[in-house]
């Protein structure tokens, strides 16, 4: 076995850090309820341990969701990344090939060329150099780009970028100095031996040049393996957590394990899954339109790790999910957010007081909600329609009907909403119905996460497509040009986006948009953002509108009752609520 003095710093680190995860991920596995565990165990003899497998390849390593966003930070990510993974499993096979054996000690691949001095002889020898010092350069670009990045951020499609804790900083450093002391041991061993590829060997030769650079040989490598020790030795206490958490938790997510809104063991892996990549941070309306700068997902993520949560920034958020739809990792941030709002949430109520009854029995249940109640235009369109196809229906909170509870699981009362939750179900399933429609996202989104309801559950806009479909009601076909808003519940909290726009194309000349589907802006009015004052909410409303009216359209459509409300208020082009243009184009 080859060994020399200087491989222990590497080891300490590798020892430390592979400890550190064992003990801290056998920690979050024994905190998950047995139904998880079980979940886990059946997981791993399924296919799902394949898919799984594939999703840490194309995000962990190659980074999918990020390229997307922007090629250039995409490729930063996956040089350092994947370049790394395959510097590792190039230096094992080479190692395996040139040392004749099927077992070795963990550093030596690491540290090959130091072992190997004289490859010459060995199969594939210029094949490997070449292939070894490429990897190499391609890591060495990403480390480049970084730096790049730090100070020139909107070359990556950012306008802002994450602050950087102390322990960050520290871990970012030794990251950084690893790999060009990498190619300096590397070359100066090239220069010695007269070995290397295309890269070690002309930075050999060039550094061959300085006066006794000989003396430099075991400084180098000893330089090189204390900054790996640095790196891993940090690694678990800074952002790059991420690094083998992200994996962890993409296992987990694909066997079934899943984000509420009660702070669990899961988001403690949710919380360290997080890259502090700063994606999330320019798509947040608090900081595009209401200039609030400290609030982002990102932010607050880092202080529930930290422990440092602070109820003002526990409410300052929209809960729109727009840095959740654009964030890499896929980290359920509106249901941390929400589950640490339930620390300051104050005492509980039975609503013992009201008192629902619901006598009528029918097919469709429709629930309008309480935004729909506020616009009363909605929810007469609904019953028009509802008449004219002749469908058997329960208005069930005509009367004296209650909130869905969603506003205040939002706020972190889950207790309060589900005292609600409980006396609306009662109602649903007392009418008999066989399909639940609601006007109202925010409804929608309860029925489908919170209600556990034995019925299908359906938004105006998928019922009114059915009965289009099926023949029961029959629109007029306008040269009205129009632009839809995909509102934030109906859009990216429940999937909702080729529904509306079908229906739609019956009877409007609809119109793309820039901002649309899961890019679509918030407009300002969310049941979700506590904190904000009306000026910060006006700002975020007349910038969503003026983005929907630069497009020259006769009408603005949305499918929830609270954009409709807060778009009216001061667009120059009519707003209406999808029920509403699809009660003006009945053909009766």
């Amino acid at each position: 076995m080859n060994y020399h003095p200087f491989i222990w710093p590497f080891s300490i680190g590798a020892i430390i850090l592979i400890i550190t995860l064992i003990l801290r991920y056998g920690y979050w596995l024994l905190k998950l309820d047995a139904a998880e565990k079980i979940k886990i165990v059946r997981g791993f003899f399924s296919i799902k341990i394949v898919k799984a497998i594939r999703e840490v390849f194309l995000e962990c390593l190659i980074h999918k969701k990020v390229f997307r966003e922007n090629a250039l930070l995409g490729f930063m990510h996956m040089s350092l990344a994947f370049g790394w993974f395959l510097l590792i499993i190039g230096g094992t096979v080479e190692n395996k090939i040139h040392a004749h054996k099927a077992f070795n000690a963990p550093y030596e691949p690491i540290f090959f060329k130091f072992f190997n001095h004289n490859i010459n002889m060995y199969p594939w020898v210029e094949e490997f150099k070449f292939i070894m010092d490429f990897i190499l350069l391609m890591v060495l670009s990403g480390v480049v780009l970084a730096l790049i990045k730090r100070v020139w951020s909107r070359l990556f499609g950012m306008k802002k970028t994450t602050k950087l804790r102390m322990g960050d900083r520290f871990a970012l450093i030794s990251l950084w100095l690893i790999f060009p002391l990498r190619l300096l041991a590397e070359s100066i061993t090239s220069g010695m031996y007269d070995s290397g590829g295309f890269l070690t060997r002309n930075v050999g030769i060039a550094i061959s040049h300085i006066p006794y650079y000989e003396t430099l040989y075991y400084p180098s490598w000893w330089a090189y393996s204390c900054m790996l020790g640095v790196f891993f030795l940090a690694l678990p206490y800074s952002r790059y957590m991420h690094i083998f958490t992200e994996v962890f938790l993409i296992f987990l997510r694909n066997f079934g394990i899943k984000s509420c809104k009660v702070f669990n063991a899961f988001s403690a892996v949710e919380v360290y899954s997080c890259s502090r990549c700063g994606l999330c941070i320019d798509k947040c309306p608090l900081l595009v339109s209401a200039r609030i700068k400290d609030t982002q997902g990102v932010y607050f993520v880092q202080s529930v790790r930290n422990k440092k949560i602070i109820e003002e920034k526990a409410y300052d958020c929209l809960l729109c999910g727009r840095c959740q739809e654009f964030c890499p990792v896929g980290i359920g941030l509106n249901n941390i957010r929400i589950s640490q709002r339930l620390d300051f949430s104050p005492g509980f109520q039975d609503f013992g007081y009201l008192n629902l009854q619901q006598n009528q029995k029918a097919t469709v249940a429709y629930f309008a909600g309480c935004m729909t109640h506020l616009v009363p235009t909605i929810k007469n369109a609904m019953e028009d329609i509802f008449r004219h196809a002749g469908i058997d229906y329960a208005f069930i909170d005509k009367e004296g009907g209650i909130c869905c509870g969603r506003p205040l699981m939002l706020s972190g009362e889950i207790m309060k909403a589900h005292k609600l939750i409980e006396k609306n179900h009662n109602l649903i399933k007392d009418s008999g119905a066989k399909i639940l429609v609601t006007s109202c996202p925010i409804c929608l989104k309860s029925f489908k996460e919170d209600y556990k309801l034995n019925i299908e559950i359906l938004h105006h806009s998928q019922y009114l497509l059915r009965l289009v479909n099926e023949g029961k009601i029959s629109l007029t076909k306008t040269l009205k040009k129009a632009v839809y808003h995909d509102p934030c519940e109906l859009g990216r909290g429940c999937g909702i986006y080729a529904e509306p726009r079908l229906l739609l194309s019956k009877t409007l000349a609809l119109q793309r948009i820039s901002n649309e589907k899961e890019s679509s802006m918030c407009c300002g009015s969310s049941v979700g953002g506590y904190q904000l004052n009306s000026v910060q909410r006006d700002d975020i409303r007349m910038d969503a509108t003026a983005a929907l009216t630069t497009y020259h359209s006769d009408l603005i459509v949305t499918s929830c009752p609270l954009c409709k409300k807060t778009f009216a208020k001061d667009s120059k082009v009519g707003v209406k609520d999808i029920a509403e243009v699809v009660s003006s184009s009945l053909i009766k």
